[in-house]
């Protein structure tokens, strides 16, 4: 009966779905994010349940968030409400700040490509809670995700993570592990939280719109970028040279140019 539905369901293209189906590949990220019994573990996008089932076998229980109502009745029919909990909504708009509330996350999923960067960020809303994330995502995210100041690819995604996470990316999965493959190579992402008294103090949103309009046109240099939030003399007051573009800058520095915003507008 599995066998039958899994090959009567078509992945969907609004959903972003490709499902992993590769015994190898499933083993190696299964092995990467090494569940325990103890630990609350949430999976976005379970599918026809491939990293599901192994995550039950070693955690003995597992919550899921699934957006495709199908698949989420599939889901039923194969876990046992004690080692299944099903959470049918869209993971972009779930309160991940008191989702299974007054517990410690561990947070797992093969990310829909088309939601990916927006998901990401909905999660740090919830990162205090959270011990580690591992994901499957795009090469291309990923490499943005963990790219280091002046790499090409080094940018807005990279910054605003790298300020909340301590992130690792752990390896590639072809597309071929797929069904049906991917047009792209995958990667899997290791994201920890960085502890929260660790965090340099700064205006989050305030943050967000300095570093969005440092990378809005890269070949800027920050005079120019970020003009509209500092001065020349107050970016090199903030211990930044005026002249770099956004890629050169690390983490702290666009720390200090949002505090030295926020000053000013205070």
């Amino acid at each position: 009966m599995k066998q039958e539905w899994l090959e009567g369901h078509r992945a969907r293209k609004r959903f972003g779905q490709n499902f992993l189906h590769d015994q190898h590949w499933i083993g190696r990220i299964v092995r990467s994010i090494d569940a325990k019994p103890e630990d609350a573990i949430i999976e976005i996008g379970p599918g026809q349940a491939a990293l599901t089932r192994e995550i039950i076998a070693c955690a003995g229980h597992e919550t899921a968030v699934e957006i495709d109502r199908d698949l989420a009745a599939f889901l039923r029919t194969q876990f046992a409400p004690e080692a299944l909990t099903l959470i049918e909504a869209d993971a972009l708009t779930l309160d991940w700040a008191t989702v299974l509330e007054g517990k410690r996350l561990r947070i797992i999923g093969n990310l829909p490509y088309n939601i990916s960067s927006p998901l990401l960020f909905a999660l740090m809303k919830g990162a205090h809670r959270v011990i580690d994330q591992h994901f499957m995502l795009q090469k291309e995210v990923v490499d943005r995700m963990t790219a280091e100041p002046g790499s090409k690819t080094y940018g807005r995604l990279s910054v605003m993570l790298q300020y909340r996470y301590v992130m690792h990316k752990l390896f590639d999965v072809p597309p071929g592990a797929f069904v049906p493959p991917p047009k792209v190579t995958s990667s899997i992402v290791r994201m920890i939280p960085r502890p929260v008294e660790s965090l340099p103090e700064v205006d989050l949103e305030v943050f967000g719109e300095i570093v969005a309009a440092a990378f809005q046109q890269r070949r800027k240099t920050l005079r120019n970028a970020v003009s509209a939030f500092l001065t020349e003399d107050e970016i090199r007051a903030a211990g930044i040279d005026p002249t770099l573009r956004a890629e050169a800058l690390d983490v702290n520095a666009f720390v200090a140019l949002a505090n030295a915003a926020a000053a000013k507008k205070a």
